[in-house]
């Protein structure tokens, strides 16, 4: 099995992870205070991880360059800015829509690696995702009521937009960090490969504590030093960050980002099941069928990656 499929499948869990337990900071900070102990927490993990990797094998740290910091940087800032736009979308009366369409993360992560990175894939991977983004759909919509035509109706209303825009940041950061990995220069050997993506992982970290932190330090002071306040709390929530972060960033590295983040999508499987049998929530009949969609969709992806 390649290592980019576990790793991505780890990712996701570690994402389902964390999004639940950062839902216990959202009575004590703010959007963007939320934001930021994500990443400032991450820090000593990903340092960590940074040493893990490299002592051993007696590796030096690559050197960084120009390119490297700016994919960095860019990618760190649009996965701030797609975090509150979907955060914005939940403020909208039709939240559901606006989470729905952050759900395309996936087809426009395809569209745009295609024409920026010239990743091709194969018809079945391309069908693949098309399913797998309707299973998502069908998961996010389940129960609200809406029909094919409302959803068409609702696309220019403000959540829609917003759920776009943040699935856009977050496709344009997936190629972001795969241009930052390729900036390096490790070429085809996978431990190389590795080693480096948890380099991505530290220097965007860094980046994104930086922006917003002054952010915070400009802006919403009070809420900079509530997130040293919630260290005990937040000291969580960045390392499981850090932890999903170097395996979709190895990921990133080591496949084209459509199948990585089509594959990622099984982040919505866990959810579900984490519902089912730790909230002991019923499963509805459209559950079913998209956790079916979801799972057919990465069965299509890995047959035709």
């Amino acid at each position: 099995m390649e290592l980019w499929i576990p790793v991505t499948v780890l990712a996701a869990l570690l994402q389902t992870w964390r999004t639940a337990m950062q839902q216990k900071l959202r009575d004590k900070l703010s959007v963007n205070a939320a934001g930021f102990v994500r990443y400032l927490y991450a820090l000593p993990t990903g340092a960590l991880l940074v040493a893990a990797f490299h002592l051993p094998a007696g590796a030096a740290l690559p050197t960084p360059n120009a390119l490297f910091l700016l994919m960095c940087a860019l990618g760190g800032l649009l996965q701030i800015f797609g975090t509150n736009l979907l955060i914005m979308a939940f403020g909208f009366r039709s939240f559901a829509v606006g989470t729905a369409y952050a759900k395309t993360e996936a087809v426009q992560g395809a569209i745009l690696a295609f024409f920026l990175l010239h990743e091709a894939l194969t018809p079945l991977a391309v069908f693949g995702i098309g399913v797998g983004v309707m299973g998502v759909l069908v998961l996010s919509l389940a129960g609200r009521g809406l029909r094919a035509h409302e959803m068409l109706r609702a696309t220019f209303q403000p959540a829609a937009l917003c759920g776009l825009g943040a699935g856009a940041a977050f496709a344009l950061t997936g190629i972001c960090i795969k241009e930052a990995n390729r900036a390096l220069g490790a070429g085809g050997a996978v431990d190389a490969i590795v080693r480096q993506a948890v380099v991505v992982l530290l220097v965007t970290n860094l980046l994104q504590t930086l922006m917003q932190g002054s952010y915070l330090a400009l802006r919403e002071p009070d809420q900079l030093r509530a997130a040293f306040r919630s260290w005990r709390s937040s000291a969580w929530v960045g390392t499981l960050s850090a932890c999903g972060s170097a395996c979709w960033f190895t990921g990133f590295a080591l496949a084209p980002v459509a199948l990585v983040r089509s594959l990622g999508q099984v982040e919505m499987v866990f959810t579900l099941l984490f519902s089912r049998f730790y909230l002991k929530e019923t499963l509805r009949r459209a559950d079913v069928i998209g956790l079916a969609l979801v799972v057919a969709g990465v069965v299509l992806i890995l047959r035709g990656r």
